[in-house]
């Protein structure tokens, strides 16, 4: 039986989504399923499996049809082995992932880092086409970052890197699920806002938030806060703005390093107040960095919404998997 059909997967901290390519990038099949990344990790990677077995029953895929799974994982990557190290906000530690998708299904797999998934995906079908250096910033739960680098993903020495939200950029002593505090992630992440937001709904200063959401972290997610800034909450439209200067504030770093072409911001708060986080950010990082690179990049909004992350980790793995035949 011909082997024409690729999956690809994004493990996101709330949510999975898989689709099943013929090919020619033709979708055949989409499946999305809450993550429930708190109940463990062995039942995660069951919860993974029994998704993809769905998308492929619902679809009348053949699993022999399968040349290769590709998948987007939240945290560092040990590479060689396929295996998560560690994702502070889904709870997992040192999780087979490559074995244990090997086994079940008797094809090639790779995983990556998620938003290295996500700006491989912009990179090849989206925001990010012909740059020569690519770097992505998606906030979130926490705040994960990738870069391609001439076509290629950059990665350590068997490890996955850019973890953006990990670095320092204040002296606040605002924490997140890692230790180190004044983070990116600590300061610009979605959790961090909504945190705040809830402080500012209990106090009064939010109104629309506290009538219409209430003070559960749990229900205060983009659109939420999209639709209290638009309803006249002013103290929330300044927490994203500040949560904004603060990915402004990496960006700058990250040029100062890297000199990209494009900076793309992606995920659901990015979608939910596009022009305001994206135009913040940019004025932010414009205004910091050096004049010399003040002209050689961009800060633009991702185009291709949750498909980023599964388009690019199923690309990824194509690339990588055909390669190693070929070579």
């Amino acid at each position: 039986m011909e082997k024409d059909v690729w999956i690809g997967f994004d493990l996101g901290g709330t949510k999975m989504l898989t689709i099943a390519y013929r090919n020619d990038w033709k979708v055949i099949g989409r499946r999305r399923r809450k993550t429930k990344g708190r109940d463990g990790a062995e039942s995660g990677v069951q919860r993974i499996i029994t998704t993809i077995h769905r998308l492929l029953q619902e679809n009348e895929i053949a699993v022999e049809r399968l040349a290769g799974i590709g998948i987007g994982c939240p945290g560092p990557i040990d590479l060689a082995k396929g295996r998560i190290l560690t994702t502070p906000n889904l709870g997992w530690d040192d999780v087979e992932v490559e074995k244990s998708l090997t086994k079940a299904f008797d094809c090639p797999v790779r995983v990556i880092n998620d938003v290295d998934a996500g700006v491989f995906g912009e990179y090849c079908f989206g925001a990010a086409k012909n740059s020569r250096c690519a770097v992505g910033i998606f906030p979130g739960t926490g705040v994960g970052g990738g870069c391609v680098y001439e076509g290629r993903i950059l990665q350590g020495a068997g490890v996955s890197c850019m973890e953006v939200g990990h670095t320092r950029i204040s002296s606040s002593t605002r924490s997140s699920g890692y230790k180190l505090p004044g983070t990116i992630e600590a300061e610009g992440s979605r959790l961090s806002i909504a945190a705040e937001a809830a402080k500012a709904a209990h106090r009064g200063d939010a109104p629309y938030l506290a009538k219409n959401t209430g003070t559960d972290l749990a229900e205060i997610r983009s659109g939420a806060l999209a639709d209290s800034i638009a309803n006249g909450d002013k103290v929330v439209e300044k927490l994203v703005q500040e949560a904004a200067r603060a990915i402004g504030l990496g960006v700058v770093n990250i040029v100062h390093l890297l000199a990209p072409d494009k900076v793309v911001l992606g995920g659901g708060l990015v979608e939910a107040m596009e022009d305001l986080i994206v135009g913040t950010v940019r004025e932010t990082a414009r205004k910091s960095v050096m004049s010399v690179y003040r002209d050689r990049f961009e800060v633009v909004a991702a185009e291709l919404g949750d498909d980023a992350g599964v388009l690019g980790a199923c690309a990824w793995a194509k690339q990588e998997i055909t390669q190693s035949k070929n070579a």
